[in-house]
This record gives C-alpha cells, sequence and structure tokens, in this order.
C-alpha cells in the first residue's frame, strides 16, 4: 500500500454521524503502549471513556515495545505503531491477525486503513505522518525571507536569521542520537539519491551521496542548540513553543502543539510548508508514515476484542472533530488545515514512504549508533559511514541475511 494513496484519502471528508462517547461498556482491563504526542493522546482518552483502559504513552517506547510483546501474557494487549516498529513485531510473531475482528466490529473502517500482509490485516492506520517544514511565519516576513524550498535556502535562511539576533538559535532538528537522529540521515541521503542496501543485502551508505547527507547534517548543526544530539522531537516542540526557534523539519503529527494556549508563547505565528529539497529541484527530503495500532497475540481472546472494540471508539468520529488539528487522520469528518496542507504537499511533491524492512530495521540502527562522530568531530565522514556499514553487516549475518 503506498503512503500517497493514504495522504490523498485524508483530504476526504466522509459519511454523515456521529458517534456516542463510548458505545459499550469495557469491562476487560486492556492496557495500550503507544509514543506521546497529540494524536495518541487524543485516541488514548477516547478509548478510556469506555473505562478500564490504561494508557502508557512514552516517546522511548520503542524500546519497549518487542519485549512487551512477546512475554507471555503480553504486557500491554494494544500498542501504538507506525511502519517500522511494525516490522519487528511482525518478525516475532507476536500481534495477531485483525480479520475477525474488523469483520465483527470494523465495517466502517475504509481499505486503506486496513494494513495486510500476506493477505492478513495485521495493523489498523489511524493517521498519516511525515516530517515537513514549520517555521515562524513572523520572523521570515519581517526579516524579508522567502520560505526555503531546498536545504541551500533553509541555511541561506538560517544565517540571515542569526544575524538579525531574533531567536536563540535559528534552526532546531530531531538530532537526538539513536533513531532520530538516523531518521534525520534517511530523510537527506533519499533526497541525494542514495540507496541503503543492495539486491544482495550487503550496504550502500559510505557513498557520495552519505557523505553529502553527513555535511549538510553538520552544516545545519551550526545553526542548532549546542546540545542538539539530546534534541528529540519533543525538543525541538517544545523550542519552537518557548519562541527559541525559527524553523525545523518536524513531525507533521507536531504541529496543534504550537497553536496550544495552554503551552505555547507563539501560537499563530508557526506556518507549515513543504519538507525542503535536500538538491533544488529534488523532491521533498522526507518519507511518508502511517501511524496505527496492532493487538498482541500472547494474551486471551476476550482481551483481544476488547482492546480492538475500545480501539475502535478512540478511533471514531467523535474523537477527531474533537481533535481535528492532531494529525492527517484517515478516519471520518476529517477537515485538513493549513498545517495538515504542507504533510499533502511533501507527499504529492514525491516524497517517498520509509523503506520498512527488516534489512532496514538493522540500517536504522546501525545509522542512529555511529554517525554522531562525524558530527562531533571524532571520525570522519567516510569512516562513520564505514563504521555503520560494519555494525549493520554483523547484525544481517546474525539475522541470515548475509553470509
Amino acid at each position: 500500500m503506498r503512503l500517497q494513496t493514504l495522504v490523498v484519502a485524508a483530504l476526504l471528508v466522509s459519511s454523515p454521524g456521529v458517534h456516542a462517547a463510548c458505545a459499550f461498556d469495557n469491562t476487560t482491563p486492556v492496557k495500550l503502549l503507544a509514543a506521546a504526542f497529540e494524536a495518541w493522546k487524543a485516541v488514548s482518552e477516547a478509548m478510556a471513556e469506555c473505562g478500564n483502559v490504561e494508557a502508557e504513552l512514552d516517546q522511548e517506547f520503542r524500546t519497549k515495545l518487542s519485549p512487551a510483546f512477546a512475554a507471555d501474557p503480553a504486557l500491554y494487549q494494544i500498542a501504538g505503531v507506525a511502519n517500522a516498529t511494525l516490522t519487528p513485531l511482525l518478525n516475532d510473531g507476536t500481534i495477531r491477525p485483525l480479520d475477525g475482528l474488523v469483520e465483527r466490529y470494523g465495517q466502517h473502517l475504509k481499505p486503506n486503513q486496513l494494513i495486510q500482509m500476506d493477505g492478513e490485516i495485521m495493523a489498523v492506520s489511524m493517521m498519516v505522518n511525515t516530517q515537513h517544514l514549520m517555521y515562524r511565519q513572523d520572523i521570515l516576513e519581517d526579516l524579508g525571507i522567502a520560505v526555503p524550498s531546498n536545504y541551500d535556502e533553509v541555511l541561506a535562511a538560517a544565517g540571515q536569521i542569526r544575524e538579525a539576533g531574533v531567536v536563540a538559535y535559528p534552526l532546531g532538528g530531531t538530532f537526538q542520537t539513536g533513531w532520530n537522529l538516523a531518521q534525520e540521515f534517511n530523510n537527506l541521503f533519499l533526497g541525494f539519491g542514495g540507496n541503503f542496501i543492495n539486491p544482495d543485502n550487503t550496504p550502500s551508505l559510505n557513498t557520495e551521496a552519505g557523505v553529502k547527507t553527513l555535511e549538510l547534517m553538520k552544516a545545519l548543526s551550526e545553526y542548532m542548540d549546542p546540545e542538539y544530539l539530546v534534541s528529540g522531537p519533543t525538543y525541538v516542540q517544545q523550542q519552537f513553543q518557548q519562541g527559541k526557534i525559527a524553523m525545523a523539519t518536524l513531525w507533521a503529527s507536531r504541529a496543534a502543539a504550537m497553536d496550544d494556549p495552554g503551552e505555547s508563547q507563539v501560537v499563530g505565528l508557526v506556518a507549515g510548508a513543504p519538507a525542503p529539497a535536500a538538491v533544488p529541484g529534488g523532491p521533498p527530503a522526507t518519507t511518508l508514515w502511517w501511524d496505527g495500532f496492532v493487538i498482541a497475540r500472547n494474551i486471551s481472546d476476550a482481551e483481544a476484542e476488547a482492546a480492538f472494540r475500545v480501539a475502535m471508539e478512540g478511533m471514531d468520529r467523535e474523537m477527531v472533530e474533537a481533535h481535528n488539528d492532531a494529525a492527517v487522520w484517515l478516519i471520518d469528518g476529517y477537515q485538513p488545515t493549513a498545517m495538515a496542507e504542507a504533510a499533502i504537499a511533501s507527499a504529492m511533491g514525491g516524497a517517498p514512504p520509509y523503506p520498512s524492512s527488516t534489512q532496514m530495521g538493522l540500517m536504522h540502527t546501525a545509522i542512529g549508533n555511529n554517525i554522531a562522530d562525524f558530527l562531533t568531530g571524532a571520525e570522519s565522514a567516510e569512516q562513520a559511514l564505514a563504521d555503520a556499514e560494519t555494525e549493520y553487516l554483523r547484525a544481517a549475518r546474525e539475522a541470515g541475511l548475509v553470509e
């Protein structure tokens, strides 16, 4: 299933009718593990209206997910996943097919919400997500800076903003060592035309595209908070909210928080645009994702049924109408916002889906563990990329992917 299709589907305003707060009284304890961002907060609160629902929203949920679902019984009945976090669970065999539950309780779901693997429904998507440019509209207008369309323009704009001294740091970036840092590399690497893995599953990082990616990341980091290697999505979100930065490529799912008067000092000032291209005239340097849920295999059928039913209540039209701006929803009732249009423009501009696979999971980890050494000056670009390739090869051999 191509994510461009999912994004276009998010533009559709569908059938009438608003659901009640919760259509049933849940008597079976259900625990959810998901990432801590606005969309999952909204969904988990709606799920909780059914009773006996406990939500653990944790930005480091990826490290907990696989072992928690491998336990017998599983430590959670339901989990929030995306492209990349679904793959390890499929490989481990720790999630259950949902076809029967969809037939009984999910007849209203759209075909593009049903994530199928080998003919079975293994996940249900609720939204699409991508990283795109967010910027302080007032600052760019005051300084006469056009909205950047590529990273050459981003760097030029950052220089002007620094010279003007209007914010602490011209740029923010989700450069936190590990998963987030690797994701920033991935976006730019694809934008430079890079290919992660050869047909024989050997790595293909230590190339001209890889070196250009690291050099661009280093140039961007010069305009960020010096602590950028601990800067994850929440860190950048808060930098925007506190008026400390002027631009960042950030997840679309973070946009609603910019206009939350309870925590933001920049309400109405942050606008969105497609992700900048790595090269002028190229596609937006970002990847497309979906977010949704899976249900654990190592639980009782009664628990699975309860989990699915409360998930359906959490992902209903009423929730979307109450939290329209929290995501680019794939659920009935969604009305695209101005910020959502930036995500949609990135998709329609040619941004590719994240290349989720077992091999890419190993590569993503290897990149995140090794490229910071170049950014700190400890290694050359070529050596950092070679280190990542070595780690990937070791893991790929252990997984039987290469000889």
